[in-house]
């Protein structure tokens, strides 16, 4: 009877330990994404600053309320902006952002095509 006991007790607590695993690690992966405000240079989860650790916090009470990433990470967005996001969202704010490279690298391809032609 001791052996069934201390078995089902060990069941319980092992897949209790697992579901912690889990929910520590969706929420390492949404602390990589977030910009640490005080660091900004680095993620949360990179981040020793009490910010950072009050938003490792927050993210983990609102996994363990059921809600998905896109949920904490537009709650967050909502609350601190789109600079929270180490990796900005491609929306009508961000497009000059997002297409900056493109067309500083078209503008060094005609000037180079200019040099060339010239001579």
């Amino acid at each position: 009877m001791k052996k069934l006991f201390i078995l089902i007790v060990l069941t319980l607590f092992s897949q209790n330990v697992f579901a912690d695993e889990n929910l520590d690690k969706k929420a390492r992966e949404i602390n990589k994404k977030i910009r640490c405000v005080v660091c900004q240079s680095q993620s949360i989860d990179d981040s020793d600053s009490i910010l950072a650790r009050d938003l490792r916090v927050l993210i983990k009470e609102k996994l363990n309320e059921g809600k998905n990433e896109k949920e904490i990470t537009d709650y967050l967005v909502e609350r601190y902006g789109e600079f929270i996001l180490l990796k900005p969202r491609f929306n009508s704010k961000t497009y000059f952002l997002w297409l900056a490279p493109l067309i500083i690298l078209l503008f060094g391809l005609f000037l180079i095509k200019g040099i060339f032609k010239k001579n």
